[in-house]
């Protein structure tokens, strides 16, 4: 099973927008958060599985689920026991995009959505790494442990984005990609513009960005969004991951001692042969 075999070979590999919440600033392990809009396990062998846990909403984007998403990233990156991080939604969706009754709340103000999000007040996954990193979506490329997008349905707006930087996208039957922004009227923000034409080439990302079109889970795959993809029902997707999620090696990679600009080349460049080969498959 192809699937499979890229899963293992990753794991081999990296073992060498609801309105504005209030948050403490994320400042050591010890820190806690009540999670209500995502939910998070890890299992004996290292393996964690992330939801976005919005049943009724389709899983939508929010202020408050950034904020938790964030701090659950930085407890399983701080976590030497976690080997790789599997990002999947609750139920029948992955993730519709942004909250668009949240987006209601700007209406009503003059504040706008960036003097709202209060980055500084969230934790901070992937930016002790390198300073390019310390952006949305861009920080999870500094994160000790790879992610994996288990995409279980509609993957929209901020979604895209969000899937686009893991290290590896997998999807269920039912899955469908789409920008969202230019039907809305929108900007393609958090990146997007940016990694796109580097995972599927300049045309089809040109494609998607200008049209905002959707895209069934068969392109996806033929154009290299995709690591690989299930057949079976919507949620085999995780749970043919989580069954075979055990690295061949049986051991934890190691917590780095020091970030340096080697390290950053040998990570960056890692990461570029892993997406080379997906482009090539």
């Amino acid at each position: 099973m192809q699937g499979v075999e890229a899963i293992r070979s990753a794991h081999a590999k990296f073992n060498h927008f609801s309105t504005p919440c209030q948050l403490l600033p994320y400042s050591s392990e010890e820190a806690t958060m009540e999670l209500k809009v995502t939910r998070y396990e890890i299992a004996a062998d290292g393996v964690a599985t992330l939801w976005l846990h919005r049943l009724g909403r389709g899983n939508s984007w929010s202020g408050r689920m950034n904020a938790e998403l964030r701090w659950i990233m930085a407890t399983l990156d701080n976590d030497p026991a976690v080997r790789v991080v599997v990002l999947t939604g609750s139920g029948d969706q992955f993730c519709v995009g942004a909250d668009t009754k949240a987006l209601d709340f700007y209406k009503e103000t003059d504040q706008t959505y960036g003097d709202t999000l209060r980055t500084s007040e969230m934790a901070t996954p992937g930016h002790d790494a390198h300073p390019q990193f310390n952006h949305d979506l861009v920080w999870q490329w500094g994160m000790r442990i790879p992610i994996i997008a288990a995409i279980n349905g509609a993957c929209a707006g901020i979604a895209a984005s969000l899937a686009s930087f893991c290290d590896l996208r997998y999807a269920a039957a039912g899955s469908k990609f789409t920008t969202a922004a230019p039907r809305l009227g929108l900007p393609a923000e958090y990146g997007i513009t940016w990694i796109l034409p580097r995972l599927i080439g300049v045309t089809h990302a040109a494609d998607l960005l200008i049209t905002g079109r959707i895209v069934l889970r068969k392109n996806c795959c033929r154009w290299g969004t995709l690591t690989a993809s299930f057949r079976a029902a919507t949620n085999s997707c995780r749970r043919s991951i989580k069954s075979h999620r055990q690295s061949p090696a049986g051991s934890r990679p190691p917590r780095p001692r020091a970030r340096n600009d080697s390290s950053i080349r040998g990570c960056s460049a890692a990461r570029s042969a892993m997406r080379s080969r997906t482009r090539s498959a």
